[in-house]
């Protein structure tokens, strides 16, 4: 599985991951959202998620606070882009009007989301605890935490 904060690479990492090892990749963003901005119901969510966990490999991609843990129950290795909001802001930035495979909308130019940049100012000191918490709860598991994207880059070159 592949987490870390909004704007951080995910997609991008785990698209790159895929191309390296084949292995199935999915998007959660994809499964939690129309394309006209609507989510699905949260069942229909959860079916969809636990659909792909089942399977013998995958990679998914995306945070979804609520199903961390039983991701991380299912997985074997866990990447975590762990990098400072101002790395992050900059990527939401740079993909503004791009047509992205993990989103089912492109996001607009002019589009500014107040309380989603809040987010992502507020990572480090809201979501982030959470996810080491979870992290330390699974010792068995391989766990890579990346702190820029050069050392994640570097990882994937040696795949």
């Amino acid at each position: 599985m592949v987490i870390g904060c909004p704007g951080s690479g995910k997609s991008t990492f785990s698209r790159a991951l895929y191309q390296k090892t084949g292995i199935p990749l999915f998007h959660l963003d994809m499964m939690y959202w129309n394309p006209d901005r609507t989510t699905v119901e949260k069942a229909v969510f959860r079916e969809r998620l636990a659909d792909v966990i089942q399977k013998d490999e995958w990679i998914i991609d995306g945070n979804y606070g609520s199903t961390i843990e039983l991701r991380l129950q299912a997985c074997d290795t866990v990447i975590f882009l762990d990098y400072s909001p101002d790395v992050c802001l900059d990527g939401i930035m740079k993909r503004r009007g791009k047509v992205r495979s993990d989103m089912p909308w492109t996001e607009k130019e002019d589009e500014e989301d107040e309380q989603f940049i809040e987010f992502v100012k507020s990572f480090d000191s809201q979501s982030r605890p959470m996810i080491v918490e979870l992290l330390d709860r699974y010792p068995q598991k391989e766990v890579f935490i990346f702190k820029d994207r050069e050392e994640a880059d570097r990882f994937l070159d040696q795949l």
